[in-house]
């Protein structure tokens, strides 16, 4: 293209010299941390997975030249846990932050995510995440986000326990994020084989739902069980989805 010819250079050495242009404009990178207790049951498996991931995204994003921001969802609201982060040794100090998260009660996402102040426009990504195993409306947040021009990756975390629940008898279920051994959310239940087909249909459908919802507003969806090595998370299935290159 005759336009990118530098003709100053080429009146004084008589060589043709190319302009290259660098974009140096760099994305925020938003990375949405559920905090709930339906991470630390049990094992802390999700918990561990959810802060690993975290962090290599993080590092993806700073060694991409990338800015990024760490937000802890607790409730209602989310809090940015290490400031605009714009350097690998502003990542490097945020880790220590990373591993003081506590994980308790439940968080509703759409609340917590469009409390958050300057969440940007049309400059980069927002990462969620989460098991999603919620009742808050996580779906609106997302919408928001697509209006605001972001890219959005939705990364959901299970254990195996949530994929393939031993129970069997009469039982008395606790809610993780119940307020105290009378919320109604906790019941006692004589579980038989049927129960356990039927909470396996529903899993099913609820994920097939979230990927339709995904598919349609053209959002990342990647699903994870907490044992997997973060290796493959990122080698393989995010690289499937061309967040790693």
């Amino acid at each position: 293209d005759l336009r990118h010819i530098d003709w100053n250079i080429y009146s004084r050495f008589e060589k043709h010299f190319i302009k290259l242009f660098v974009d140096e404009r760099q994305m925020l990178i938003q990375i949405f941390i559920d905090c709930s207790a339906s991470l630390s049951k049990v094992d802390n498996l999700k918990r561990e997975f959810a802060l690993k991931a975290a962090a290599t995204l993080g590092y993806l994003s700073v060694h991409s030249m990338d800015k990024i921001s760490f937000h802890a969802m607790h409730g209602n609201t989310s809090t940015d846990i290490a400031g605009l982060i714009t350097s690998k040794d502003a990542f490097y100090r945020s880790l220590s932050k990373l591993e003081e998260l506590e994980f308790y009660g439940d968080v509703d996402i759409e609340k917590a995510i469009l409390s958050t102040p300057s969440l940007g426009r049309n400059d980069g990504l927002t990462i969620i995440i989460s098991d999603f195993l919620t009742e808050s409306d996580w779906k609106k947040a997302v919408d928001y986000l697509i209006y605001s021009k972001r890219e959005v990756l939705l990364l959901q975390i299970l254990s195996d326990e949530d994929m393939n629940p031993k129970f069997n008898g009469r039982m008395r279920l606790l809610d993780t994020e119940a307020v105290d051994v009378l919320d109604q959310r906790n019941m006692r239940l004589k579980i038989t084989k049927g129960h356990m087909l039927a909470y396996k249909e529903a899993l099913k459908d609820f994920q097939t739902d979230i990927k339709k919802f995904a598919s349609k507003r053209g959002v990342h969806f990647v699903s994870v069980l907490s044992g997997e090595m973060i290796e493959r998370f990122v080698f393989q299935k995010l690289a499937m989805i061309g967040t790693v290159k």
